[in-house]
């Protein structure tokens, strides 16, 4: 395989957004309902998901509780990621911009917890330490699809409460029940953690195709569980997806803790690969390559056992330790799988020739994206291109030159630039 064309494509994403979250934000905190007694602490619990403008709103959530003459905080709310240890958990926070000096409050970690009443839930109620020895706790998560489940509620405020908040306890007693536990567990265990903790608010954000901020809503704790569902809806009529329903082969760029749980989004990509659930009805994608990892999940891979091959210079910066831990939490082992490992993008395509039912390389439907958070921007070959012509919202531009370097890497990614039209992709 010597050459293989491919062409720069932009979908466009519709989708509101707020030109202004922070001012939005203002508001929505102004009109809450909720004050602080001067003097008081308030601990803000921040999770692990990438989050458009999260240094932002959550400077705005510490600049509002000091406006009351109270003293602010953060907490890590993230389960087990960051290696499921506290150091860990505030490098995560850094790595999004979550630091004293970039938000003006203190990060104050630990792994430890107290246990709430339990009451009828099936599975002990866990609560951090730390949030715990405030007099309030304020949430700030972004509401979306889970890659895991469906349900009322996903990935948002009520998971913050129960996994978030219930650090690596609480998620290895929700996770041990598998998918169930996620789905119908997790839920009665934020009940309990709503009815018998000091959470008092929740920030909930919702972003749109374009990992934009679209929404979002100051939510008094008492009506959490009764808002969540409307903005979970609201995400997922949101969620980009790729354009085309069956690809032999993508290329993804990078995967990490801060494009997606799961390193790449199972609702992008179409397998789940959890055992006893059925694998989403599209896309069907043949072979999937990883060429790297982001610098903010840390070395975390979890979801790497959802490819087929990962290049060298993504398995090098693994951390096997922090990846392990977030995979044997979540029950799911064979996420945490290592694909077959090559040195270049040339081998990757090679290997991927191989693969029973790929077609010649002038037939193969290829696409590369930067990962599956930014879809509006994808390279395609001349088969996929065939496939997309005519549609609507779809520009195709130039061929990429080149498509390969000399040491057998791709070129970097290159996008379609605003004002191009389409133009003959032959």
């Amino acid at each position: 395989m010597n050459t293989l064309p491919m062409f720069r494509v932009r979908q466009r994403l519709s989708g509101a957004k707020l030109h202004d979250p922070v001012a939005a934000l203002k508001v929505e905190l102004a009109g809450c309902g909720i004050r602080f007694a001067p003097g008081s602490r308030v601990a803000i619990a921040v999770g692990s998901r990438g989050i458009a403008n999260l240094e932002g709103l959550v400077r705005e959530v510490v600049s509002w509780v000091r406006s009351c003459q109270a003293e602010a905080c953060i907490v890590p709310a993230m389960g087990s990621h960051g290696g499921a240890t506290a150091e860990g958990q505030v490098e995560v926070l850094a790595g999004y911009g979550i630091t004293p000096d970039r938000v003006g409050a203190p990060i104050r970690s630990s792994m430890d917890v107290i246990e709430l009443p339990r009451e009828t839930c099936p599975v002990p109620v866990y609560f951090d330490r730390l949030a715990s020895e405030a007099d309030a706790t304020i949430l700030i998560n972004r509401v979306k699809p889970h890659t895991s489940f469906r349900g009322p509620y996903e990935s948002g405020l009520m998971k913050m409460l129960a996994i978030g908040l219930g650090k690596h306890r609480q998620a290895l007693a929700i996770h041990a029940l598998g998918v169930p536990g996620l789905r119908e567990v997790m839920p009665a265990v934020a009940r309990q953690v709503l009815a018998h903790s000091n959470v008092v608010l929740g920030v909930a954000v919702v972003e749109n195709a374009c990992d934009e901020i679209a929404a979002l809503k100051a939510i008094p704790a008492a009506r959490i569980p009764a808002e969540e569902p409307a903005l979970l809806a609201l995400a997922r009529a949101n969620m980009p997806s790729l354009p085309l329903d069956r690809i032999d082969l993508l290329i993804v760029d990078e995967i990490g803790k801060n494009v997606s749980g799961l390193g790449m989004d199972p609702n992008i990509i179409g397998r789940l690969k959890i055992r006893g659930q059925p694998e989403p009805n599209r896309p069907d994608i043949g072979v999937i390559v990883i060429r790297d990892l982001t610098a903010e999940t840390h070395g975390n891979a979890t979801g790497m056992g959802l490819a087929d091959i990962i290049l060298r210079q993504a398995f090098a910066k693994i951390d096997f330790k922090a990846t392990y831990a977030n995979v044997m939490t979540t029950g799911f082992l064979e996420r945490g799988k290592v694909p077959m490992i090559v040195d270049t993008d040339r081998e990757a395509l090679t290997l991927a020739a191989r693969t029973a039912g790929m077609p010649p390389w002038d037939q193969a439907r290829v696409m590369r994206v930067q990962n599956t958070l930014h879809l509006e921007h994808l390279h395609a070959s001349a088969a996929a291109v065939e496939a997309l012509r005519g549609r609507g919202g779809i520009e195709i531009a130039d061929p990429v030159n080149p498509v390969f370097l000399p040491d057998g890497l791709l070129a970097p990614f290159t996008v379609v630039p605003d004002g191009d039209r389409e133009r003959a992709a032959s």
